[in-house]
């Protein structure tokens, strides 16, 4: 999909696999090997794809292609999916690990029961939390 879109705009079929190569994260060297060149040749390529694609970094680059990538679009997909049975059902409290014990509404073995309230600073001091060493501040 991104190397036909890639070679719409002008890139040569080579191009095209380096420049899909970059923009999953490989490096130059990474490049070089899976296609079978040296690095000097992934650079020359990135050369002429910088020019074609008027963009001046493998960043640019990179940014221009990740709409196109498929995965992104996969994984929107399955961010929809896993959300739409969890819309009809109520959800659960989101958790906080914190170390061996799990924050959850209240601090796991806090004998005070003292609540954690989202989007406010709480403190828990030593001492004043049924003796654990657990102090937070979210």
């Amino acid at each position: 999909m991104l190397r036909d879109i890639l070679i719409q705009k002008g890139l040569s079929n080579r191009e095209a696999e380096v420049a899909e190569l970059v923009s999953k994260g490989l490096s130059n060297k990474e490049v070089a090997n899976q296609l079978f060149v040296t690095e000097k040749t992934v650079k020359f390529h990135l050369t002429n794809i910088y020019k074609k694609m008027s963009v001046k970094s493998r960043a640019q680059l990179i940014v221009w292609c990740l709409p196109h990538l498929g995965f992104v679009e996969n994984e929107a997909r399955i961010e929809n999916n896993q959300n739409a049975p969890a819309a009809a059902t109520t959800q659960a409290p989101q958790t906080i690990p914190a170390g061996s014990a799990t924050v959850a509404g209240t601090v796991a073995g806090n004998a005070a029961g003292i609540s954690i309230i989202p989007g406010q600073r709480n403190d828990i001091v030593g001492g004043r939390n049924g003796g654990s060493d657990v102090g937070m501040g979210l």
